[in-house]
């Protein structure tokens, strides 16, 4: 460790927004394989408060206090022994264990260079959103031009993306969302919305080829029922029903896997060129970082949201 100190956020025990605190602690050092980075935005997702009020606490274990958070960008700030493939001064962003800090240690492995024309902001938004959306539609869901696909949640963090994502693919996109959001998913590429609160999209949709859904429970459930024979169904919130799927002959999975690090230069790239739009929906700054999770924890939002770390998010 080094004298050096910076602010972070901790979590002492689970609980409600207010265990997050801000406090000053050592910076860390790297180690072999690892980088110092300079944390200038951290994307705050889902799976940060359901760990901090303690819902994943047999699945992903923590030990007090921890520093919450895994999707960052940044600028290199240290190498660690035998670390040549990254310098110094360079802009990169991935995965990391606590980034809701000023500095945070990342693996080479998990570490990608960013391309020109993408913010800081729009580079914390890829591996908790848009790579989670890629690798279901892609990876996990096989789409293909000319398919037809159902995104429950079209606005939010991942829905937002999946919807653009299938729209670039060459797919007939049908949206979910609350009202005030049809106008929204549609300008984001849908080819067809629905009012989930004014109407059962069962009613209106069939034969589907994939289901993307992002809200689980009775939603998950009334999907089975407009795929088509063959197709498929991948949940990324709950296990789906398997024996009910595989009676009607659909391939039903909860999506688990991580992108892949060419995935994440590939959406880098989209949203570079302006093909994707990284929608950051609030950003906060580490001293909002409890107003950050309360908003989180409502859901209904549009895209993602994301802390400001440093006073810039330009490059």
């Amino acid at each position: 460790m080094t004298s050096k100190m910076m602010q972070a956020i901790q979590v002492y025990q689970y609980g409600g927004p207010e265990e997050l605190k801000i406090g000053n602690i050592p910076c860390p050092e790297p180690k072999e394989g690892e980088v110092l980075i300079r944390v200038e935005a951290a994307g705050v997702l889902p799976l940060d408060w359901k760990i901090r009020r303690g819902l994943t606490k047999n699945i992903i274990p923590v030990h007090f206090p921890y520093i919450p958070g895994s999707a960052f960008s940044g600028v290199v700030e240290k190498q660690g022994p035998g670390v040549t493939d990254f310098q110094i001064g360079q802009f990169v962003f991935g995965r990391a264990k606590g980034t809701y800090t000023e500095y945070t240690i990342s693996s080479v492995d998990e570490l990608i260079p960013m391309p020109e024309n993408l913010t800081f902001t729009e580079a914390a938004t890829i591996t908790g959103g848009a790579a989670t959306a890629y690798n279901a539609l892609f990876n996990e869901g096989k789409l293909v031009s000319g398919q037809k696909v159902l995104i429950h949640g079209a606005a939010g963090g991942v829905g937002s993306f999946a919807t653009q994502f299938a729209h670039w693919k060459g797919a007939n996109v049908i949206g979910t969302a609350s009202k005030k959001n049809l106008d929204f998913i549609r300008l984001l590429g849908a080819d067809h919305v629905v009012d989930y609160i004014k109407t059962q999209f069962e009613k209106v949709v069939k034969d589907v080829d994939l289901v993307l859904d992002t809200v689980g429970g009775d939603t998950l459930q009334r999907s089975l029922s407009i795929i088509k024979p063959g197709g498929t169904l991948i949940s990324l919130v709950e296990q789906p029903p398997i024996d009910k799927a595989k009676e009607l002959g659909i391939n039903a999975k909860k999506n688990s896997s991580l992108a892949s690090k060419e995935d994440l230069r590939a959406i880098a790239d989209l949203i570079a060129q302006k093909k994707i739009k990284a929608i950051a929906d609030k950003i906060f700054t580490l001293n909002e970082v409890q107003h950050a999770h309360s908003v989180s924890e409502m859901g209904h939002g549009r895209g993602r949201i994301v802390l400001q770390i440093a006073d810039t998010l330009s490059r």
